[in-house]
């Protein structure tokens, strides 16, 4: 029996990079998986493999910048499956390196929907069943970026330091519940997004990126029982990118 066994967990951003990793990952320990992202054949290959790892799955096509598609997130998996007990709010922008001074207020508003608004408005619709069942998992996956400010990144940082005082704050006011609700702060990870923003080939030119799969195994630990002592709390999950290591 896998440690997610008969838990209803949604993954945003789950087509590519960590969110893939996490649902894969939840759907290998017994989760019921709904992914999300807006790339339709890309969701439903992910949930695909996790029905063949002999979990349940759903894809809900989704844009995070608009609410009703949120909403209907939640719908479409309190219809399927009864509720949620595992949320992770990882679907995030990651725009290209730009000063604030040089910064289209579309681009601003659009990342600030997608990275924080969308994450707290799906925490919003997942509480009531959580409240109800004295139960649930949330985690927020934020950023080393998170941590501190940097050039060219300013709307991307601003929402990763963000979550972290969402997972905070939310924490605080659903302890009570049983709810714990955690944050994990990825330092560099070869992912598709990673390559395209920072014009990298990855692993291939920088062997101390990390693998999604080392940020979906914490995920894991996170959203099982075993992490019942871990709430409000942000992880920082840098590997070997971790600037102690220079």
């Amino acid at each position: 029996m896998g440690q997610l066994e008969n838990r209803t967990a949604i993954v945003t951003g789950a087509s590519q990079g960590i969110g893939r990793a996490i649902a894969l990952a939840f759907g290998r320990e017994g989760a019921n998986v709904v992914a999300t992202a807006r790339t339709t054949a890309a969701i439903e290959a992910v949930v695909a493999q996790v029905e063949e790892a002999g979990a349940a799955g759903l894809a809900v096509t989704a844009d995070l910048s608009v609410e009703r598609d949120i909403q209907r997130i939640a719908d479409e998996t309190t219809t399927k499956f009864g509720g949620v007990d595992i949320l992770v709010n990882n679907a995030a922008i990651i725009h290209p390196p730009i000063d604030l001074v040089d910064l289209d207020a579309d681009l601003w508003r659009r990342v600030m929907d997608v990275n924080l608004t969308a994450a707290a408005l799906l925490t919003k619709f997942a509480l009531p069943s959580m409240i109800e069942n004295r139960y649930g998992k949330i985690i927020n996956i934020s950023s080393i970026g998170g941590r501190k400010g940097g050039k060219g990144r300013t709307a991307y940082r601003v929402t990763k330091a963000a979550l972290i005082s969402l997972t905070e704050s939310v924490a605080a006011e659903v302890k009570q519940h049983g709810i714990d609700v955690n944050c994990i702060c990825p330092g560099g990870v070869d992912t598709e997004g990673f390559r395209e923003a920072f014009g990298s080939e990855g692993r291939e030119e920088n062997p101390k990126l990390m693998l999604p799969e080392e940020i979906a195994a914490l995920a894991v630990f996170l959203a099982s029982d075993m992490s019942s002592a871990v709430t409000g709390t942000a992880v920082d999950a840098f590997g070997t990118t971790n600037p102690l290591f220079g």
